[in-house]
């Protein structure tokens, strides 16, 4: 049999896996709230890993090391920074998030919460919310389908729009039909899949140079002592600063991305939030560790192999084929695979439900059926993927760089407000209004200016202080909203109602 069968069988193993996923969440996806927030009875592990893998995407398994191979460790403050943010996501945000959409009038998407919370009569926070997940979500997407292409050009010396179009296909077919269900459970396979590829590849790399004294003496003749340094080089410039507080503010992008706090609202309770913290970070370190050690040591392994690489950001998938068995390594290109599908789903899921509940149920006057609901959200998932695969056939920037920007826009339009919502009663509907619309403006012209300073720390700065200045101004006091705000702290304190060992 020859290296390319090996690759294809496990590759098709893959596909057959994630589809008989989607198939079996199929079966258990009964009405509308199943659709798109599986019923809220995620276990924690569920819940962890699942954002975990639709969080990190093609970025942590080809645009990190790719970063980190091109520019050298001062690239690891995204790491760092993304790390602090998740982190804070899950112990702030989590708990209180789960329990604030029950109250609120069993809220499922981010934008009916913030319509239930805020009692925005005019609908117009509501539309605002879903339009903007449609615009970054679209770009969001896209980006997956352009990491896609590229999987099979560099992995197959295949043709960068068939290998779009399979991965954007399978991944469309497993979504539409097993809902976030089969998005959730297919994510907890990629997650682990993922992990174990950005472990192995390091440490066979290194095996084959020789040692870690040989990996640290090519990297340092091949790119420099730079390279291995934090702060880029000795003098510390202040572009050097700018460049960190860029990489760290990536970290405040966590509070508002709807394909993760979704997993949030997911939850079985409030109080499971604790133990899928301790799960997901930890699968987050191991993780991050292994992308950033996979660029440094391709920089060792791609020198000593005399290998032209082209693009850096296939470093991983390039000694995977050359250092593994062909079934082991289609297994690692398969986990790439999974790093690229499994936040194309999520994000496809979410994107459908600001479509239907957020928008085409805003605009119809009488009350669609569960079935027609359900069917017009796997519609809304096929409408979406097309638009994302048709912008993907002619990419005209990195992935990192798609990534980069639609996780500024989430960050800014909605981060200000999720945290607001959460801890402060005085938000008004006008105030966040106002400072989503800020928020999302200000991504598009700070990315203009070019500044050299992440588009996501100013705008993120400025929603916040304009939702303040509007809602104090704006405030008027209404008691089923301060109630609600009382027994959202009421629920927090209750004991976990699920043993431990539930199934979702």
């Amino acid at each position: 049999m020859s290296d390319q069968i090996f690759i294809y069988v496990a590759l098709g193993l893959y596909f057959a896996a994630m589809l008989l996923i989607g198939y079996l969440a199929y079966r258990r996806t009964t009405d509308h709230e199943d659709y798109m927030l599986g019923g809220r009875n995620l276990p924690p592990w569920v819940a962890a890993l699942s954002a975990g893998a639709s969080d990190m995407s093609g970025w942590l398994v080809m645009g990190l090391p790719g970063a980190i191979y091109l520019s050298g460790l001062i690239e690891a403050w995204i790491a760092v920074g993304l790390t602090i943010g998740a982190y804070l996501n899950w112990l702030l945000v989590a708990p209180r998030l789960r329990a604030y959409t029950e109250v609120s009038r069993n809220s499922i998407t981010v934008p009916s919460f913030f319509e239930n919370r805020l009692r925005d009569t005019s609908r117009m926070l509501r539309v605002l919310a879903g339009l903007v997940i449609l615009v970054f979500f679209t770009l969001y997407i896209s980006s997956g389908m352009v990491a896609g292409g590229k999987f099979f050009e560099s992995s197959f010396n295949g043709d960068y729009l068939t290998g779009m179009l399979l991965v954007g296909g399978i991944t469309l077919l497993y979504t539409l039909f097993g809902g976030f269900l089969g998005a959730s459970l297919t994510d907890v396979v990629q997650g682990l899949m993922m992990v174990v590829a950005l472990i192995i590849v390091p440490i066979f790399a290194v095996i084959a140079i020789g040692d870690l004294g040989e990996t640290g003496r090519l990297i340092s003749e091949n790119a420099g002592p730079a390279h291995l340094s934090f702060l880029g080089g000795t003098a510390v410039t202040g572009g050097t600063i700018l460049a960190i507080i860029s990489a760290l503010a990536w970290g405040l992008g966590y509070f508002g991305q709807p394909h993760i706090i979704v997993r949030f609202m997911a939850l079985r309770s409030p109080q499971e939030a604790k133990s899928a913290r301790r799960i997901g970070i930890s699968w987050m370190v191991i993780s991050m560790f292994g992308a950033i050690i996979s660029g440094l040591v391709g920089i060792a392994y791609i020198a000593a192999q005399g290998i032209d690489l082209g693009d850096p950001e296939t470093v991983v998938l390039i000694m995977s084929t050359t250092l593994l068995h062909p079934f082991v390594a289609g297994l690692i290109l398969a986990a790439v695979l999974a790093a690229i599908m499994s936040t194309i789903s999520s994000q496809l899921i979410v994107s459908s439900s600001a479509l239907v509940e957020d928008l085409y149920r805003v605009f119809r006057r009488t009350p669609p059926s569960q079935k027609r609901l359900v069917l017009m959200g796997r519609l809304a998932v096929l409408v979406v993927a097309v638009i994302a695969i048709v912008l993907a056939i002619t990419p005209n920037d990195t992935i990192l760089g798609l990534v980069s920007f639609a996780w500024a826009g989430f960050g800014a339009a909605f981060g200000p407000i999720i945290l607001l919502s959460l801890f402060w009663r005085k938000l008004t509907n006008w105030g966040a209004l106002a400072g989503m619309f800020v928020g999302a403006v200000t991504v598009f012209i700070w990315k203009a200016l070019n500044t050299g300073l992440y588009e996501l720390l100013p705008a993120f700065v400025l929603a916040t202080i304009t939702a303040v200045v509007v809602s104090l101004v704006t405030y008027r006091h209404n008691e089923e909203i301060q109630q609600e705000f009382t027994d959202t702290g009421t629920m927090l304190t209750l004991p976990r109602p699920h043993a431990v060992g539930d199934t979702p």
